[in-house]
């Protein structure tokens, strides 16, 4: 039976580790399309057939791919759109003979597809390179990365038309390529040419304009993903699809992770890195040492970089840190909710303190909720070799000079004195009066006390008093 569970964890691992080679580059690809032979883009649900007279809203822009030859009895045609016909695909008029798929005819409206949004996460799917759907995984991505990212490749089905709406609170939506028809568009300028084309106007919509960069993620660390400004966009959508809103978490403060539409039970780690961090590396070393682990069969993690907005006194600086964060969740329910996940993040953090400085991890924090946990609360715990270094650091400074001021007073330490210069010490000193000439004067105002005078006995008669008037020229009363 050990071997057995042996065996399983090697082949979940290799799956695993072909998983991973293939997110180097991420690719999302469109789901829905606007192909005439999609039963869903009928509001009958069917594909039209002989009898039926078939109707695209005159005022709709529409592209429709046409995979095989239809017969119909009529059809009404938009007055701006484009039909892409495959190979053999055509329209012939029916002539009357029966048709076994086709008893009673009847009107056929196209759907709609003009709502059908850039960033609509249901609307999107991982694929690996070849176009075939990414396996399962413990991997998943926030909402906001759900949506391609600024260096992700996108990919419309070959076969296929389709209409998307860009609206978008960005001017600009940043890709490495996008590949359309089987063609991929990885330059600015095979985009822009593309752009030009007649389909592409038919095909976007909207007034965020796709950008292709045709660059990779130059950073190790990571790269944001650039969804933020769109984030409230991409929840709408969200919701809207699942048709209600945020289901109520098991737990009572549930955590809210950076780029997720809704709160999650389970725990957050949050990274503060140096340029030696390499994310991906990371990402599998995780994998292959903790959630792989048949304890954490249920648990799913998401790893990226995101930008914190910093806060002072309550108030939001437009500044923004980035870090890593580290999102757990796992299947269980009830009072049970998140505590696998609390548990992975506990090994995490206790691996962070002892590799974390070698990874490139200068400090750590860990944000915990789950169903048991009394009054939701959520636990922070600083953690890094680093931080307890420069806290120890402090301590010892500390109490180095409490130690040398403790010496001093007890006068074991003896301090070199330090006078600072100070301006007035540069000016001439003036020749000390003449006994017989006293040029000084008394001032009942300012009254100084010699060094060494006891303030119980009266001043001698005899002692003089000078001070040096700036506006006194000595050389004047010489004349």
């Amino acid at each position: 039976m050990a071997a057995g569970g042996e065996m399983k964890r090697l082949f979940f691992l290799l799956a695993v580790l072909r998983l991973l080679a293939a997110t180097a580059a991420v690719y999302k690809q469109w789901i829905p399309n606007t192909n005439f032979e999609t039963a869903s883009n009928w509001d009958t649900g069917r594909v039209p057939c002989a009898r039926d007279v078939v109707h695209f809203e005159k005022d709709k822009v529409v592209s429709v791919f046409v995979q095989s030859p239809h017969a119909l009895t009529d059809m009404y045609l938009p007055l701006d759109g484009e039909f892409v016909l495959a190979a053999g695909a055509a329209f012939t008029a029916f002539d009357g003979s029966w048709d076994p798929g086709c008893d009673s005819g009847g009107a056929v409206r196209f759907a709609d597809a003009e709502r059908r949004s850039w960033f609509d996460p249901t609307l999107w799917q991982d694929v690996l390179p070849s176009g075939e759907l990414k396996p399962g995984g413990p991997i998943f991505s926030v909402d906001e990365e759900r949506v391609p990212c600024r260096y992700d490749d996108v990919i419309f089905q070959p076969g296929t038309s389709f209409r998307v709406n860009t609206d978008s609170s960005q001017p600009e939506i940043h890709l490495r390529s996008i590949s359309v028809m089987g063609q991929e568009l990885n330059t600015p300028s095979s985009w822009a040419g593309y752009l030009g084309g007649p389909s592409a106007p038919l095909q976007f919509h909207g007034n965020g304009t796709l950008r292709v960069t045709g660059t990779a993620c130059p950073d190790k660390s990571g790269c944001a993903c650039g969804n933020a400004l769109d984030g409230p966009r991409i929840c709408a959508a969200l919701l809207r699809a699942s048709g209600r809103p945020c289901p109520e978490p098991a737990c009572q403060s549930p955590l809210q992770p950076l780029g997720h539409c809704c709160g999650v039970c389970g725990a957050t780690i949050n990274l503060d890195f140096t340029p030696d961090f390499d994310l991906q590396k990371y990402q599998d070393r995780l994998v292959q040492e903790l959630l792989s682990q048949p304890k954490y069969a249920g648990v799913q993690m998401a790893i990226s970089k995101v930008h914190k907005a910093q806060t002072f006194l309550g108030i939001t600086s437009r500044s923004a840190t980035p870090l890593i964060q580290i999102v757990l969740v796992d299947d269980r329910a009830g009072v049970q909710a998140g505590t696998a996940a609390e548990q992975l993040a506990a090994d995490i953090m206790e691996s962070i303190a002892e590799h974390g400085e070698a990874l490139g991890i200068s400090s750590s924090k860990m944000e915990v909720a789950t169903g048991n946990t009394a009054r939701g609360q959520v636990g922070s715990y600083p953690v890094s070799r680093i931080t307890a270094g420069t806290v120890m650091g402090l301590l010892f400074s500390l109490l180095l000079l409490g130690g040398i001021l403790f010496l001093y007073r007890k006068g074991k330490l003896r301090l070199p004195a330090l006078r600072l210069p100070q301006p007035w010490d540069r000016l001439e000193e003036p020749a000390s009066p003449a006994a017989a000439g006293d040029k000084g004067f008394d001032n009942p105002v300012f009254n100084v006390e010699p060094p060494d005078a006891d303030l119980g006995e009266e001043t001698p008669k005899d002692l003089q008093v000078f001070y040096l008037n700036p506006l006194y020229d000595a050389s004047e009363t010489e004349t």
